[in-house]
């Protein structure tokens, strides 16, 4: 009796051996089976964004590929466009140059001309110049400014060119001053009669010395 209890008792502890693996079998297989399904879900995920992102890199390639190719079919285009816009300038320049004669060197103005607007200079006559003057101050600035200068004209030369002067003297504090305008210098700004002595020389250098007073009449 006694061995017979003892092979029960054997057999039921090995049953129950077996029972305790095959539950944690099942537990092991549950989570390997949940490790799988994580694995392939991550795999699968992997691949998804690998794909997109290799297709958005093709996409843009196509994209910049044929934003190039346009370019390349316009610039030829425009490049026609400005030479022919060239040839038709250059036609046109051509045609007006050919239609418009040269035009003849223009010819230095005589004095005559400039002359009009001057009042009639003779020796002997009193006139107010007006000069005009350039100075620079010591900061470096220019300033103008218009210096009258009145006297009696001795002389005038050259006629009525271009280069024609005239010879103004006045005395200035008991010393005599002579100096020569150029008529139609552009610094002159005015040349304005005064007074007209009676003279009959065209050179009136004697008056340097000559202190007697002349018979004068006022200029209106």
């Amino acid at each position: 009796m006694t061995e017979e209890n003892n092979k029960n008792t054997d057999q039921t502890n090995q049953q129950e051996e077996n029972k305790e693996p095959t539950e944690e079998n099942k537990e092991n297989k549950q989570t390997e089976d949940k490790q799988e399904t994580a694995e392939k879900n991550a795999s699968q995920t992997e691949e998804a964004v690998k794909e997109k992102t290799e297709e958005t890199p093709q996409e843009e390639s196509k994209e910049v590929s044929q934003e190039k190719i346009s370019k390349a079919e316009e610039a030829p285009k425009q490049t026609e466009e400005e030479q022919n816009s060239n040839q038709e300038k250059t036609d046109e320049q051509t045609k007006t140059t050919a239609e418009t004669p040269a035009e003849a060197p223009k010819e230095e103005q005589p004095a005559e001309a400039t002359e009009q607007n001057l009042p009639e200079i003779k020796p002997g006559m009193v006139v107010r110049v007006h000069q005009k003057i350039r100075e620079t101050n010591p900061k470096g600035e220019e300033k103008e400014r218009i210096q009258v200068f009145e006297g009696r004209v001795l002389a005038r030369k050259h006629g009525n060119e271009a280069g024609a002067t005239i010879t103004v003297r006045k005395i200035s504090g008991g010393i005599g001053v002579e100096k020569i305008f150029p008529i139609h210098s552009p610094n002159v700004v005015k040349i304005e009669p005064v007074k007209q002595a009676k003279v009959k020389r065209s050179k009136l250098y004697f008056l340097r010395n000559w202190k007697k007073k002349l018979k004068e009449t006022l200029i209106k």
